[in-house]
C-alpha cells in the first residue's frame, strides 16, 4: 500500500497535507499510538525523497509504524481497492510463503 501512496506524494507532493491534517485530528484521541503519531510527524518534517524511501522501508520499525499510517485518503478508492484485490487474489508477490487461494 505504502508504495502506491509513495508514487503518488512523488507525483503530488501537496497531498503530505492530508497526512498532516490526520495527524491533527487524530492527536487529540491517539492514546496508545500517540508516539507513532509523534514518530510520524518527525518523518513529515523530512525531505520528501527521504520520507518516500523510509515509508516503503521493510524494517521492523516501518511495518509497526506504517500501522498507524496517517496516509489515509492519500489514494483514491479505486487505487487502494486494486491493491487489496491483488492481495486477495494471492496475485501480488509478498516476498515469500504460499499465495492465498
Amino acid at each position: 500500500m505504502h508504495c502506491a501512496i509513495a508514487a503518488r506524494l512523488r507525483a503530488s507532493p501537496e497531498l503530505l497535507g492530508i497526512a498532516q491534517d490526520n495527524l491533527r485530528r487524530w492527536s487529540g484521541s491517539a492514546g496508545r499510538s500517540g508516539a507513532y503519531l509523534d514518530g510520524w510527524r518527525e518523518l513529515l518534517a523530512l525531505p520528501l525523497e527521504k520520507l518516500l524511501a523510509l515509508i516503503q522501508e521493510d524494517s521492523e520499525t516501518m511495518r509497526a509504524m506504517r500501522q498507524s499510517s496517517p496516509f489515509a485518503g492519500v489514494l483514491r478508492p479505486k487505487e487502494r481497492w486494486e491493491i487489496y484485490d491483488a492481495f486477495a487474489v494471492g496475485t501480488r508477490d509478498t516476498g515469500g510463503g504460499d499465495d492465498i487461494r
